[in-house]
């Protein structure tokens, strides 16, 4: 059974830390040189940097695990209140509220990817479109202004980005509707067009919702991440790159 990424990165920044632990008696009992801790939280970093790699994470996991060790002994020599601690695990629950769980993170969609979307889309007729996980509401926002006939809806669990996307939409005096709602509780029926960004390992489970829910002739988009059950019938902006590749499947 695959452990999900948060446990993964758990058993990576825990195997960096006894390998660091191990490198440094070996230094001291084979060279007698004793490391910094400020040395020793470097090479921490770069271990669990080359372990996420060796466990093929995201790229953006890589940086985390080799920060996250330097980052806490910088802080203790920096003598960083415990309030300060407290505000930046308060904004990390705002924001990755459900990631544990759904192992979704936040993932920010691209202009380049907007782009792609909107050649998908029909450019006269009226049609209902939905962002799940809809983050801080770029995707409708961008769309409404160059589809204004059609509704726009976006869907996110999180507190911040959702207040955050709601908040833009206020004053942007949008038409666009956000929601803060677990996707898997959305009706995929009421839309002609589903739009999703999430992760790898929430595809299956968003591909069956799509298959039983979804009408026939709708749209169903993913961002970056294919279905395995079924071929796409477009592949959007291929060669931008795998971030900005759209996956269409008409239903």
């Amino acid at each position: 059974m695959r452990l999900p990424v948060t446990l993964r990165s758990l058993f990576v920044q825990c195997l960096a830390v006894l390998l660091a632990v191990l490198l440094y008696r070996l230094l001291g009992e084979v060279f007698s040189y004793r490391p910094s801790l400020g040395q020793i939280a470097l090479a921490q970093g770069g271990i669990a940097a080359l372990l996420s790699c060796a466990a093929r994470q995201a790229r953006w996991w890589h940086l985390l695990h080799f920060v996250f060790l330097p980052a806490v002994v910088l802080a203790q020599r920096m003598n960083v209140p415990a309030s300060v601690y407290l505000a930046a695990f308060i904004l990390l629950v705002l924001f990755y509220w459900s990631s544990f769980r759904t192992q979704i993170p936040l993932y920010l969609s691209s202009r380049k990817a907007w782009d792609a979307l909107t050649a998908l889309l029909p450019e006269t007729a009226r049609f209902s479109f939905v962002d799940l996980g809809s983050g801080v509401g770029s995707v409708p926002l961008y769309l409404e202004r160059r589809f204004p006939q059609a509704r726009f809806h976006g869907v996110e669990i999180a507190p911040a980005p959702w207040f955050i996307s709601w908040l833009r939409g206020r004053l942007r005096g949008s038409r666009a509707r956000f929601v803060r709602r677990d996707y898997t509780a959305v009706d995929l029926a009421e839309f002609d067009v589903v739009f999703a960004f999430l992760s790898p390992a929430a595809m299956p489970g968003l591909w069956r919702q799509a298959s039983a829910q979804m009408r026939s002739g709708s749209l169903f988009v993913s961002q970056a991440f294919p279905a395995e059950s079924r071929l796409p019938d477009h592949v959007v902006g291929q060669g931008e790159g795998t971030r900005h590749t759209l996956y269409a499947w008409r239903m």
